[in-house]
């Protein structure tokens, strides 16, 4: 087995974050320092950090409400708050799919599950995630088709997105924005493209699973027909 996906079935990351601990040297396969391409077998001693992993671990699935004020990573050097913080009763070991910014709320999927997390954040899968942004000024319609056609972002072009106005005025709109890409702050680079700024940002759904009623700062196991309905995107 490749060890990315040993990893992964650790609960020690998605495959892309286990890429990384090994290109960094964290990782050790019968005490010798692994490369990308080490291959896994039955007996194998794995580490990383120095702490051996195994598979056998249960399966974890949670929707937490991300509040703003927090980073979306396991541990933070600069001290901040990450959104562990909230899910220190869990006794599995679980790890973010995805990321949200550090001013941005709303639903956030962990899990300890590497080949549904590598699913859900691949860029080929088109998962689709929606939210809900309260922006500068009133959003014209020519707007609202820039932005369902795709503006040009970091020098590329994004996706088609689904715009929905909820409410405005002169002062401020409500959207809805659905996309399937996950680039560095996209959403509110898109509104930046055609001169808006996102005063407030909270993802509601990814594909058709919604964060509903669950309140800032809390967290649900998911249910069985949940996960099947993310593993079958």
């Amino acid at each position: 087995m490749r060890l990315n996906k040993y990893l992964a079935d650790c609960g020690v990351g998605s495959r892309r974050a286990c890429d990384k601990l090994i290109e960094e040297g964290k990782v050790k396969v019968n005490d010798k320092v692994a490369t990308v391409t080490t291959q896994v077998e039955i007996g194998d001693k794995v580490s990383v950090n120095g702490k051996r992993v195994g598979t056998g671990k249960k399966l974890t699935y949670i929707m937490l409400h991300k509040p703003k004020g927090c980073v979306t990573t396991v541990t933070d050097d600069l001290g901040r708050k990450t959104v562990m913080d909230f899910v220190k009763d869990i006794h599995s070991r679980v790890y973010p799919v995805g990321r949200l910014d550090y001013d941005t709320e709303g639903l956030l999927l962990l899990t300890n599950d590497g080949d549904l997390a590598n699913k859900l954040t691949h860029p080929r899968n088109e998962v689709s995630k929606t939210y809900i942004a309260r922006i500068s000024g009133k959003l014209a319609d020519t707007e609202v088709r820039q932005l369902e056609k795709g503006v040009m972002v970091d020098g590329k072009v994004t996706a088609p997105a689904i715009v929905k106005v909820l409410e405005g005025d002169a002062h401020h709109t409500r959207v809805e924005i659905t996309i399937h890409e996950g680039r560095n702050r996209q959403i509110k680079k898109m509104f930046e493209a055609v001169g808006k700024e996102v005063e407030f940002l909270k993802r509601v759904a990814v594909g058709d699973l919604h964060l509903g009623g669950l309140q800032r700062g809390k967290y649900r196991f998911l249910t069985e027909k949940e996960v099947n309905y993310l593993k079958n995107l």
